[in-house]
């Protein structure tokens, strides 16, 4: 399973950096792109989220999975402080730390005990759906609203 989980993750994220690449530099930059994101505010954005798996499989793996509930912040709180820095960041630098928190993730991915996978997270998901839902299933989110910014022009 983790594996698949791997291998998914590993797909949609390069699905979409083709998709971003594919762009006029230009409509990169565009505040936006994606609804209010320019690509840098998406890559820190999934970037985040990917680094998020990471503390929820290090919360389960030390017994403290009821501590990763959503809330405060929120996650329009997060994904908006999230985009602040972004902004004020280069595009490479964005970059680097989104593929550094992807890089962490499958390397925790790959050492993860799977029985770990069907734990239940506070939210009613299981860690794999949790790990899918800021992994893979959001790259290809993103992947998919980004096609149709661009097919737009």
């Amino acid at each position: 399973m983790t594996e698949t989980l791997i291998t998914e993750l590993v797909e949609a994220r390069a699905e979409l950096m083709a998709l971003l690449d594919s762009a006029d530099p230009r409509r990169r930059d565009a505040p936006d792109l994606v609804g209010e994101w320019s690509a840098r505010e998406l890559i820190a954005h999934l970037g985040y989220w990917a680094g998020h798996s990471v503390e929820v499989i290090n919360a389960v793996e030390s017994g403290r999975a009821d501590e990763m509930a959503l809330g405060e912040p929120s996650v329009d709180d997060r994904n908006e402080t999230v985009a602040r820095v972004a902004r004020q960041t280069d595009l490479p630098t964005v970059k680097k730390r989104e593929a550094a928190s992807v890089r962490a993730l499958v390397d925790r991915l790959t050492v993860l005990d799977p029985t770990l996978l069907d734990q239940v997270l506070p939210d009613g998901a299981s860690l794999a759906d949790g790990i899918r839902e800021d992994g893979s299933v959001h790259y290809r989110e993103h992947a998919e609203q980004l096609r149709t910014a661009l097919e737009r022009l």
